[in-house]
């Protein structure tokens, strides 16, 4: 690594300066390290995506968690995802918890305009919600997965919207938009897409381009590869490219760039069965490939261009990386799991030397987990590689390099009791009426169904309850009411014509209202008709938006309850979510 001492000058007397740079962190959903052409991946082409290594700096050996929403925490937090309570994607298990502070927080807190685009996937009740986390503007999604990318139901700061095309496209014109607004004051963006998560939809210029495409790159096992699974999730990511090229020709035009960093990483390996450097894993594992992510990182003000960096980084890291790189301070108390990073893309030889020792980087998911050294990977089944002579981790070194194994071993199981004792029990309800915040989302995702309600597919994200056919039969939210008040209360909701006329009643510790359910609309599955591949999630329906009256919440746990009163047709209706807001 070329040391360049007026690189660090020129980030020196930038911050000096009281310059404060602008932050971009794009953060992609499902993608693996080899869904880059950077990475030698001959299938596709990420031009835009590969210029920020060019004229930055590129990672070669970088980490984030095996799933979705613990990779979100740990960038947000700086620490294991165990610490902050996330231990599931859904059903309240993906939540931060409230005493832990964010990178948001802290840009916040210097002066930036923070805003995030996309899906978020840490709480959706405030003050788990991004809102309540740092960020001034938020615009997207807060659940697991989405059920359709094309002008979908989103949220605006807690508002429900309609989505203008598809949605990467829409969520890179919001943050442009935002970022046009906020040029002469720095901002801190976050933007997490949400492809190439299924389902696999992705708009037909980009499809037309993969659908019959000779490919090259393959599995390493290319029996596993799902064809049409394969060809939708590179057109996703050549789609992420062209956005990101959006995003990054708006910069040049405001004429921003040269004092703006942009991050470029993904959650977790690939979500499917596809070229990814040869490596053991995908999403999910704890092995090389379900864990390691691209990391390029641009600041032309600060980075010299074209900077190779070997050392180990991971998703820990950027908080204290980027608050460094800034200038700024970190304002949470708790201690943090990541180490700044600033001093390697500086290329401060001595401090550099002392990152690049013999580091251990965790990972762990459900019942796996993984220790990684610059050399070595102790795997969640107890066997050791050498990661430089065997990257794809075929022959265990155990037995030959006892001293290693056992020195390990120790440190994997002392890290895995930690974690374990941080996760704990979960006893956090759904907070609901905050008064930090006018609205309150109650999807039909956190909710319990009882009698005969059933719902629409067993991953609860962007689900919908169906088979609604007795007065005895519920939808339950355990929750508790932060402060007491008058709430408006909306419903969302699917309605056969021959089924319109029940009467719905919401009660919550003694107060209620009821309405009629006067407007039909279709509940015809949809997402099949864009579905490039077949799902595993629930399809959508339409859906119809009724506001059902106004009720009286008082502060304190216990149950909102809806039910029906009297049911006209076959069926009451089809249940999305409700909508509180504060009166």
């Amino acid at each position: 690594m070329k040391i360049i001492a007026a690189t660090f000058l020129l980030f020196a007397t930038a911050i000096a300066h009281g310059e404060k740079p602008n932050v971009i962190v794009i953060l992609t959903d499902d993608q693996g390290w080899g869904d880059l052409s950077l990475s030698g991946n001959e299938n596709l082409s990420t031009p835009n995506i590969d210029s920020l290594a060019k004229d930055g700096a590129f990672f070669n050996r970088f980490y984030v968690s095996p799933v979705c929403s613990p990779t979100r925490a740990e960038f947000l937090t700086g620490r294991y995802h165990q610490r902050s309570g996330v231990y599931s994607t859904s059903a309240g298990g993906e939540r931060m918890d409230l005493d832990e502070v964010t990178i948001a927080d802290s840009f916040k807190s210097a002066g930036y305009q923070t805003a995030a685009f996309g899906k978020w996937h840490n709480g959706m009740q405030y003050p788990y919600h991004p809102n309540g986390r740092g960020f001034d503007e938020f615009y997207g999604f807060c659940s697991g997965h989405w059920g359709n990318y094309f002008s979908p139901l989103l949220e605006h700061n807690g508002e429900i919207v309609t989505g203008e095309g598809f949605v990467v496209d829409d969520f890179t014109d919001k943050a442009m938009n935002f970022i046009t607004e906020n040029r002469d004051e720095p901002f801190f963006v976050y933007l997490p897409y949400n492809t190439p998560h299924s389902p696999m939809q992705v708009p037909d210029r980009f499809w037309e381009r993969f659908k019959d495409k000779e490919l090259s790159s393959r599995h390493r096992e290319p029996e596993k590869e799902d064809e049409l699974h394969l060809r939708c999730a590179l057109a996703m990511c050549e789609n992420i490219d062209w956005n990101v090229g959006r995003l990054l020709g708006r910069l040049d035009k405001l004429e921003i760039a040269e004092n703006t960093i942009v991050i470029y990483f993904c959650d977790n390996g690939p979500n499917g069965a596809r070229w990814n450097g040869g490596m053991k894993g995908r999403k999910g594992s704890t092995d090389e490939g379900g864990v390691r992510s691209p990391m390029l990182i641009r600041w032309p003000a600060g980075i010299e261009s074209g900077t190779e960096i070997d050392a180990l980084g991971a998703a820990i890291d950027l908080l204290p990386t980027l608050t460094d790189l800034a200038g700024i301070g970190h304002v949470g108390k708790q201690p943090l799991d990541g180490v700044s990073l600033a001093s390697i893309l500086m290329q401060n030889r001595e401090e550099s030397s002392e990152l690049s020792k013999e580091r251990m980087i965790f990972s762990g998911w459900k019942d796996r987990f993984s220790v990684r050294t610059p050399r070595w990977r102790l795997s969640h089944d107890m066997k050791l590689f050498d990661m430089g002579s065997d990257p794809g981790q075929y022959t265990n070194l155990a037995q030959d390099n006892r001293d290693v194994y056992d020195g390990l071993n120790v440190e994997l199981l002392a890290w895995k009791e930690t974690m374990t004792a941080e996760l704990g029990e979960d006893t956090r309800p759904f907070v609901i009426a905050h008064p930090g915040h006018t609205f309150t989302q109650l999807p039909a995702r956190d909710a319990i169904p009882h009698g005969n309600v059933v719902r629409s597919n067993k991953f609860p994200n962007d689900s919908f309850f169906s088979n609604w056919i007795s007065t005895n039969d519920k939808i339950i939210w355990t929750a508790e009411v932060a402060e007491s008040g008058k709430f408006e209360v909306e419903l969302f909701y699917t309605c056969d014509k021959e089924n319109i006329g029940s009467t719905v009643e919401l009660s919550f510790k003694g107060k209620s209202l009821r309405g009629e359910i006067e407007k039909a609309a279709s509940t015809e599955l949809l997402g099949a008709a864009d579905d490039r591949s077949p799902r595993a999630e629930s399809y959508t329906q339409e859906g119809q938006r009724m506001t059902l009256g106004e009720i009286e919440l008082e502060k304190g746990h216990g149950e909102l309850v809806l039910r029906a009163c009297d049911i006209a047709g076959d069926e009451v209706m089809d249940f999305r979510l409700l909508l509180l807001k504060r009166l």
